[in-house]
């Protein structure tokens, strides 16, 4: 018995490259946003009854330049997109009208990646200025900057929040993912680590970060063609011990000869992986004895997934089956990992 991951929908309808793909975790598998350099958002909803996936909302009008990245808050009600115009909008209403009901301003440039903390109670930001910022949700949808952090000496690609705690985490151009610590849950958020080439980091632009599902490893990828496994130990900081370290356990090397542009971390521990090459990729722990590097295998590669560039991969919150895509042939499709006999 193989593997195979299968083509379930193709969700057509922008009309330039699509930059980024989430799933709405309210809705399990059945929401999902995508956003592009046609300014706009779509709502994608899946039909209960034939299970065909529709365009049930078009967010546009507010963003003057291509939309890079969208999030959904934990409670699935509210989703902000982050644009090359400057701005941060935040969304709501997506069974109606969907509104902006606010407009984020701070960055001197290109807004490139926006995320939630696990609690829904913080924004995080980040742009070609080189900085991160941090807002703190009001009541009444009101939004105040907490911090802005200025330790990148590059364009800014992505924020993620860690899936537990208020640990954030950018990468960047400048080849480093910066980790983000407030000691007491105050403002006062600062650089606890760099992860860069000097120890076991990327040599080239790092694009993304996820977590697996206990929050203890991390999936990192980069123009350098290579994905990296990092490791800590969540018990200690949970338990109070203060900070502690990321380190490097492993790189997986020679499987893409493109840029990688995303990975993400399914619930059940299925790296998958997109890149320039036009291939998917998916990857799981090799369950190997060794101590001293554990290892991770290729699961399956699935050529020619898309026509062009695959910017973001994207498991369903709540189905380890199903992985969303976006690329720049300005599609979205849904796969299945199915069991072929």
């Amino acid at each position: 018995m193989t593997l195979e991951l299968l083509e379930v929908d193709k969700l057509e309808g922008h009309t330039d490259r699509v930059w980024n793909v989430a799933w709405n975790p309210a809705a399990g598998a059945g929401v999902l946003a995508s956003c592009s350099a046609d300014k706009t958002v779509r709502i994608w909803e899946q039909s209960s009854l034939s299970r065909s996936w529709t365009c049930k909302a078009v967010l546009e009008g507010t963003h003057t330049r291509s939309v890079k990245s969208c999030a959904w808050s934990p409670s699935g009600k509210l989703l902000a997109t982050a644009s090359f115009d400057g701005n941060t909008c935040v969304w709501q209403n997506f069974a109606t009208d969907s509104e902006c009901i606010s407009v984020l301003q701070g960055h001197e440039s290109e807004v490139k990646s926006v995320s939630w903390n696990a609690s829904g109670s913080l924004l995080a930001t980040c742009g070609r200025d080189k900085a991160v910022w941090i807002w703190e949700i009001q009541p009444d949808n009101e939004f105040d900057c907490a911090a802005i952090l200025t330790d990148h000496k590059g364009d800014v690609k992505m924020v993620q929040w860690h899936p537990t705690m208020n640990v954030l985490f950018s990468c960047s151009y400048d080849n480093t993912i910066k980790v983000w610590w407030s000691e007491d849950e105050s403002d006062d958020y600062n650089c606890v680590q760099t992860l860069g080439e000097s120890n076991n980091g990327h040599s080239s632009t790092v694009w993304v970060v996820s977590f697996n599902a206990t929050g203890d490893r991390m999936v990192t990828c980069s123009d350098d063609r290579t994905i990296k496994i990092w490791s800590t130990d969540i018990e200690r900081m949970q338990s109070g011990e203060g900070y502690v370290p990321w380190t490097h356990l492993c790189t997986l090397s020679g499987y893409h000869d493109r840029t990688i542009y995303s990975v993400h971390w399914s619930r059940d521990g299925i790296i998958a992986s997109g890149a320039g090459d036009d291939t998917i990729q998916l990857f799981v722990d090799s369950d190997s004895d060794s101590v001293v590097e554990p290892a991770y295998k290729l699961l399956l590669k699935k050529e020619k997934a898309h026509e062009m560039d695959i910017n973001s991969v994207q498991w369903a919150p709540d189905d380890s089956e199903l992985l969303a895509s976006a690329s720049d042939d300005k599609t979205v499709k849904i796969w299945k990992l199915a069991s072929e006999p």
